[in-house]
């Protein structure tokens, strides 16, 4: 796939100069701080050395006393609460966020996730129902529930109260909840949009222990489900998400809940887990119950109090994750198929898929996959209770869920952000939606949004890299959307011992004219690349071409010697 290199604006020569000097960094270092909003001393203290003093005020969010004082009532009548979360990472370790707080000082919690098949996203009838049937008079709704009228109106008429922690974006109109913690609610004046589900969870047991007294050291023993949280649902790494996913990762790394660390062992990570890990080896796992058979599994392992019961307990849901990875291969290679076996559809802006036995637990996943091959916002759709269920998801700056959202009135509902979202129509308007989501996204697409974007912190040359300036690089972490990991551009170089490694990536060494350092570089999956096939990179690389190349900086221990390497993202040769 093509790349469109972007390099980030240079600051104002003076602004870089006057950073550079006030904090005692270089002048490339000054620059991407600015780029990052860190402009002065004190914003350089906070961002290299985060605080959880720097935390805002809960009761700050819009219904907040509400909340806690509902809390407080059903406490002091001894009534029953229901802990009711998603299906997804964020969903389920919220629940077990909210259920484990509250159950270390009120035994009457129990935990409610609602079935992805039976019940589908969000608050259910059926969950409503259980409610009032089992004589619980509050329900504490986390990662859903913003959209949920109806089913709070039912529950107001059965009885049950509703506090709903959500961060999704609303509707016109809220719910008629007892509260509705929601800082993207427009009349809400909390500081920090940006906090996941467990984020919005995290700032009500804040409240909670403010109200009750309890010390907030007490409440770090959750920060690594947010830290988790954050990771997996892809939310911004910065303000509040920063500090707590910079404390959460510390406490993941070093004194992690029994169940994460059962995750952590099943997947083969010991040391040094950061963002990424969490995405991809840790998130993953925890999503296979609620993709494939009830995500209870996987509250029930993160609330676990002991290692070798969540160690069984991974065990499971290990082996649901590799059944996943199996539906997400067979399911991705039928897609990629129906689009290859229609001229129009490899030619369209956008990608809209229907077959009605596919997985509904991976159409997110299979979603991800077109875009990785097709770059471009994408559909997957498969049918549900008599129903056509989709998960969307969209390319860098490109609203997804405002072109669903001009879609409308072929939707039963619809839910969701600008880079990711759930749908349901009726079946018999999956055509007339697959051609006005294409219409919609033609009127508003632009080039930019047509090739995948590579971000490019800044030019360096191969003698600036060295461990004084990767050691303030680490400081920067955690890296994700806001932050990401800093990206070079090295420019005019050319390669010697090129070699190729299992018949897929390739390690080799850069030259610079001028220039003593000759880093090692690693291209993943590049070996195959090529124009024709006399011009595949491994070719030009060792003919001595001239190339330009956008990489990341890691460090490579290896028998207790360490060395400086560079992860190549992607190469040009001129």
């Amino acid at each position: 796939m093509e790349y469109l290199w972007k390099q980030k604006p240079k600051t104002s020569q003076p602004a870089i100069d006057q950073l550079s000097k006030e904090i005692n960094v270089n002048p490339t270092l000054a620059n991407m701080l600015i780029n990052r909003g860190v402009e002065s001393f004190e914003q350089a203290k906070s961002y290299f050395r985060p605080s959880l003093v720097m935390l805002h005020d809960p009761f700050l969010m819009k219904d907040m006393t509400e909340a806690v004082d509902r809390i407080q009532e059903a406490i002091a009548k001894e009534q029953k609460i229901m802990v009711y979360g998603d299906y997804d990472v964020d969903g389920t370790t919220a629940v077990a966020l909210m259920y484990g707080f509250l159950k270390t000082f009120y035994p009457d919690v129990i935990f409610y996730i609602p079935d992805r098949y039976k019940e589908g996203y969000g608050i259910s009838e059926k969950g409503v129902r259980f409610a009032a049937e089992n004589d619980i008079k509050l329900i504490i709704a986390l990662d859903c529930g913003i959209k949920a009228i109806e089913k709070v109106a039912l529950a107001t008429q059965l009885g049950v109260d509703f506090i709903i922690c959500d961060h999704h974006t609303p509707g016109d109109e809220l719910p008629a909840a007892v509260a509705v913690l929601d800082a993207k609610r427009s009349d809400c004046n909390y500081p920090y949009k940006e906090l996941s589900g467990a984020g919005v969870g995290f700032k009500l047991i804040q409240a909670i222990a403010m109200k009750r007294g309890i010390d907030s050291s007490q409440l770090d023993a959750y920060l690594d489900l947010v830290a988790v949280s954050i990771a997996a649902d892809i939310v911004p790494i910065t303000g509040e998400n920063r500090i707590l996913a910079y404390y959460g990762l510390d406490r993941l790394n070093n004194t992690p809940r029994p169940g994460l660390k059962a995750l952590m062992l099943s997947s083969n990570l010991e040391k040094d887990i950061g963002i990424s890990d969490v995405v991809f080896k840790i998130g993953p796992r925890i999503n296979a119950s609620g993709r494939l058979e009830h995500a209870k599994a996987s509250v029930e392992l993160l609330i676990s109090s002991d290692l070798e019961g969540a160690m069984e307990r991974a065990k499971v849901v290990d082996e649901v994750n590799a059944t996943r990875r199996n539906f997400d291969e067979n399911i991705t290679k039928e897609a990629f198929e129906m689009i290859a076996s229609r001229e129009e559809l490899v030619e369209w802006n956008s990608t809209v898929l229907f077959k009605e036995d596919w997985h509904k637990g991976v159409i997110g996943i299979v979603a991800s996959r077109c875009i990785e091959k097709y770059y471009r916002p994408t559909i997957i759709l498969t049918e549900s209770n008599g129903k056509a269920t989709g998960s969307a998801r969209s390319v860098v700056d490109f609203n997804i869920y405002e072109a669903i959202e001009e879609c409308a009135d072929l939707l039963d509902q619809f839910g969701g952000h600008m880079y990711a979202a759930g749908l349901t129509l009726p079946v018999e308007n999956v055509p007339a939606f697959q051609e006005k989501f294409e219409a919609v996204v033609k009127s508003r697409i632009e080039e930019v949004h047509r090739k995948p974007v590579i971000e490019v912190d800044d030019e360096l040359l191969l003698d600036q890299i060295n461990y004084k300036f990767y050691n303030i690089l680490k400081q920067m972490a955690p890296f994700g959307p806001g932050n990401t990991e800093p990206i070079f551009r090295i420019a005019n170089v050319y390669a010697e011992d090129v070699t190729v490694l299992k018949d897929k990536h390739l390690r080799f060494k850069i030259v610079q004219d001028g220039q003593v350092t000759t880093p090692v570089c690693l291209g993943f999956g590049m070996a195959d690349r090529a124009k024709d096939p006399d011009l595949t990179t491994v070719n030009m690389l060792r003919g001595k071409m001239r190339f330009d190349i956008v990489a990341e900086m890691r460090e490579n221990v290896f028998r207790d010697k360490s060395s400086l390497q560079l992860y190549v993202k992607d190469i040009k040769f001129d």
